[in-house]
């Protein structure tokens, strides 16, 4: 065994042999346990967001494989249509060449070679976090056994009536000439100009409308105001002149109007506008499109505007009409501007023709089978975000104007006659078509949610009734995050209810986002990004630099973020091992929405896997072969053992509650403050003694072997390396034959007995010395003073207790004698300390010089009250209260309250001083 701790030498080692020897694999023994990887893009690289989830499903897997389970991480990546597309077609541009050159089989097929080749970063990168998926079982969603189960979905949904083909509103990229989900548009806060036109009304007057977006007036079909506003009540059903156009449009009542807003008039697009849309359908009103798929201006607009970019052609609308007497005036305006979060262009709400999932029937059973408790919610409060999402669904749009991705099993015949079916094939057979009609597939693919949505199933050989299905239907429980709740979960279960006539799992856990130290989001563009991969190994400032503002568009920010980078990290990373990591991401599992990574707390981590490395070493040291024969326990085998029984319960009930930050917490404290503090020292005064009884030193030994395993076993689904390494090791020293620690048995309630007298006398032993170690510290009294101690007010069973444990007193807190006082004794010149209602004193006069500690604690009393003073003023300053963060603030308050304690401390210290002369 390496003195030291040493991570990067034992991560790679033991992956490889785990993954080898095939231990991830699901034993086909015990109660079924399966959790499904919400697939990552295959564009992707491994962040913060990753790390937290992953880690939480390889605890959870690694956790239910050790109590028996029959237990299955399916892993896969996902296709990601635009991303990957956009990778590729990057990659002909700086070949000179384009996807429109390759045509679409050849391009396609670029894309399966790009794959082949680059697409499998990310699976290396979960191998790197100790990830024990199934790897044998690693799917992708354009595998042919999952396409085959895309195109069943489809099809079947196809014949019931519940997908179909119609020109409705979407989300449009006028550079990747594609609709995009609303989880690919972005909207940020930026700010504009709102324009207020007039409009004249048919017989006199005119109404004033404001717009944010002057050129979509080309395509108005009507001008809305509240049925309810006076104003305009008379107005109400007459026409209005539409500027520029040469058309007139209708004055129309809808409550979807906000009399306070503006001049109460509102221009209404339904072509291009989402909530226009909705009222152009109540009040049937024409719906005409100005755009073309580049967001130019197309023929339906008037000649003299045709053909330009729609913010050329807002300069122009603009310019005509102030000429023409149109444009009142202009306000600043603050708004939210929706983007592509891949082409970073503003998108255009499009008319266009689309497929169509019709989701309120498929949603009716989805909302009933959360309602009735059959898939829960952890916490329980993402329940109503599920319920409020569901109960004002729409249709959703499946359909994107991609080359890569699953084809859309529809076929148009020159008639325009449409046939769905799962290969031509099918559709001639189906539909009676002779050879010699001609069918063209459509050129569509489906939105990557879509086949997303099956996971569950179709990775486990849907629709196919295979083993897999039979085991491992319903899984137990997703883990992701709450932006996807509907785009993704709400959807598993819709699809799981339709083809599997059951719930695709039975929990949800809704975990954290990840943000930085200070909370703020992580984003490339505040330059608080950090990459897992670089927590683990390091990495220098130069280098994490250039990662920062590599392909950064906004060049403007480069400044910010190096100046943000070389503060938090001046000397870069040190790196902190996988297992230091995954413990920092279990900490931060909590209940809450956020989470904030602290690289300091990650480095506390590794100090305590090295803490662990060293007590094993320990450990190891003191199995000198003499372990058989009869042991006895002794009062701190009992008590450490009894320790663990609480812990192992405390363990299993926060894994039950999905609390992981509770098992770290557990762990933590136990292998910390408990093992290494306190029972590896008080084994000392048996285990170094030659005169030691032998059976109490087995008992020892035993106890440290039985403690350390179990240790191991509990802490492995959470730092599976380190413990895996000190296990191989634990079992050669002691002749245990194991292969893997993470095939072992988890500990149980029940394997160690609980001790309450044990635990009641270590604890009266721990307080005593921690009181000496009190008065040790605040009269500067070094360790290798011996202390003579007097006890006032000690009752029986104190001073029982006082002479039971004088050996491990003298040994833990440097006593070489402990006197009883008489009750009623006066005591001066004593530091004190309290162990219920016996007072613990050590006369100090002779023991420090009495000049040289007042002058050092008159000093630490000085500054004590000088930094209170200063803080105090901070917070007497109401613009620092006014406009400092909240956390700030709070933190000022509790450092003002720190310090009056310390110097009423001090001042509690030199009184006692001058007691002694």
């Amino acid at each position: 065994m390496n003195k030291d701790y040493r991570p990067a030498e034992i991560e790679s080692r033991h992956y490889a042999r785990w993954e080898a020897a095939g231990y991830f694999a699901p034993s086909g023994r015990g109660e079924p346990y399966c959790i499904v990887i919400p697939p990552p893009n295959v564009t992707g690289t491994l962040h913060m967001g990753h790390a937290l989830q992953d880690t939480i499903m390889d605890a959870l897997t690694r956790y239910h494989r050790m109590r028996g389970r029959n237990t299955l991480w399916q892993p896969g990546t996902d296709h990601a249509g635009i991303a990957t597309q956009m990778v590729v077609e990057r990659q002909l541009n700086r070949e000179g060449t384009s996807r429109a050159a390759l045509g679409r089989e050849k391009f396609v097929a670029r894309v399966w070679a790009w794959k082949e080749k680059s697409g499998n970063t990310i699976s290396q990168q979960l191998r790197r976090l100790g990830a024990s998926v199934d790897w044998s079982r690693d799917v992708f969603t354009m595998d042919p056994a999952l396409s085959r189960a895309v195109v069943e979905v489809f099809v079947r949904l196809h014949e019931k009536g519940l997908i179909y083909r119609g020109k409705r509103l979407v989300n449009w990229d006028p550079v990747l000439h594609t609709a995009l989900s609303d989880l690919e548009v972005l909207s940020t806060e930026e700010r504009g100009k709102l324009w207020h036109l007039r409009y004249p009304v048919d017989g006199g007057g005119e109404l004033v409308v404001a717009t944010t977006r002057p050129e979509t007036m080309l395509g108005d079909t009507a001008v809305a105001v509240h049925p309810s506003d006076q104003r305009y009540l008379a107005l109400i059903g007459k026409r209005v002149a539409l500027p520029l156009a040469g058309r007139s449009i209708p004055i129309i009542a809808d409550e979807y109007v906000d009399p306070e807003f503006g001049t109460g008039c509102v221009k209404i697009t339904p072509a291009h506008d989402f909530n226009d849309y909705e009222v152009g359908l109540r009040h049937k009103l024409p719906m005409i499109s100005i755009f073309d798929e580049n967001a130019a201006l197309n023929d339906n607009a008037p000649a003299r505007y045709r053909g330009l970019d729609r913010f050329v052609a807002r300069e122009r609308v603009l310019a005509d009409l102030e000429a023409g007497g149109f444009l009142v005036r202009v306000t600043e305006h603050t708004s939210m501007i929706p983007k592509g979060d891949r082409s970073g262009v503003v998108v255009e709400p499009m008319l266009t023709d689309q497929w169509y999932v019709s989701t309120k029937p498929l949603a009716a059973p989805a909302i009933e089978v959360v309602e009735q408790g059959r898939v829960k919610f952890v916490p329980e409060s993402w329940a109503k975000t599920y319920f409020d999402w569901m109960h004002d669904i729409q249709d959703w749009c499946i359909s994107r104007q991609l080359w890569w991705g699953h084809r859309i099993p529809a076929w148009y015949d020159h008639a325009g006659n449409i046939y769905v079916a799962r290969d031509e094939a099918e559709a001639r057979k189906k539909h009676g078509l002779a050879a010699s009609v001609k069918l063209r597939q459509d050129e569509d693919v489906l939105d990557t949610w879509f086949s997303s949505a099956l996971w569950p199933f179709a990775t486990m050989g849907w629709p196919a009734e295979t083993a897999a299905l039979k085991t491992f239907y319903p899984t137990n429980v997703l883990v992701t995050s709450f932006d996807i709740i509907f785009f993704w979960v709400a959807r598993m279960i819709m699809m799981g209810l339709e083809f599997m006539r059951d719930v695709p799992f039975r929990e949800v856990y809704i975990h954290a986002l990840v943000r930085d130290h200070e909370g703020q989001k992580m984003s490339k563009s505040k330059g608080n990004t950090l990459d897992p991969l670089d927590l683990i190994d390091g990495v220098d400032l130069d280098t994490l630099l250039k990662k920062r503002t590599d392909g950064l568009m906004q060049t403007h920010l480069l400044a910010s973020i190096e100046k943000v980078t070389r503060k938090e990290f001046p000397n870069g990373i040190e790196g902190v091992g996988t297992d230091a990591l995954r413990f920092t991401f279990a900490s931060l599992a909590t209940t809450g929405r956020d989470a904030r990574f602290d690289l300091g707390r990650a480095e506390g981590y590794h100090r305590f896997c090295n803490k662990l490395w060293n007590a094993s070493a320990y450990v190891l040291s003191q199995l000198d072969g003499a372990t058989d024969g009869p042991a006895e326990l002794g009062l701190a085998e009992r008590w450490i053992r009894s320790r663990l029984e609480r812990a192992i319960r405390d363990v299993h009930a926060s894994y039950a509650d999905y609390r992981l930050d509770l098992v770290a917490q557990t762990l933590y404290d136990f292998a910390w403050h408990e093992l290494c503090d306190w029972y590896l020292e008080l084994t000392k005064a048996v285990l170094t003694d030659p005169a030691a009884d032998s059976k109490l030193r087995r008992g020892a030994q035993r106890t440290l072997t039985d403690v350390l395993g179990a240790l191991l076993k509990l802490l492995h689904p959470l730092i599976p390396f380190v413990t895996e390494e000190l296990w191989l090791e634990l079992c050669t020293r002691t002749g245990v034959r194991s292969a893997t620690v993470m095939l072992e048995r988890m500990p149980e309630p029940g394997d160690f007995t609980h001790d309450a007298e044990a635990e009641a006398e270590i604890d009266w032993l721990k307080a005593f010395v921690i009181g000496i170690r009190q008065i040790r510290g605040d009269s500067n009294l070094p360790r290798s003073t011996a202390l003579s101690v007097q006890l006032a007010d000690a009752s029986e069973a104190d001073r029982v207790r006082a002479s039971r444990h004088a050996a491990q007193l003298k040994k833990l807190a440097g006593i070489e004698r402990v006197d009883v006082l008489a009750p009623g004794a006066a005591v001066k010149g004593a530091a004190a300390a309290l162990l219920g209602a016996m007072r613990i004193l050590v006369p100090l006069a002779g023991l420090i010089d009495v000049a040289a500690e007042r002058e050092r604690l008159g000093k630490q009393l000085a500054k004590s009250r000088d930094d209170a003073t200063k803080s105090r003023r901070k917070l007497e300053n109401q613009s620092f209260v006014a406009n400092a963060p909240a956390e700030v603030v709070a933190k000022e308050r509790e450092r003002v309250a720190e310090l009056d304690q310390r110097a009423l401390q001090l001042e509690q210290q030199l009184a006692r001083l001058a007691e002694i002369g």
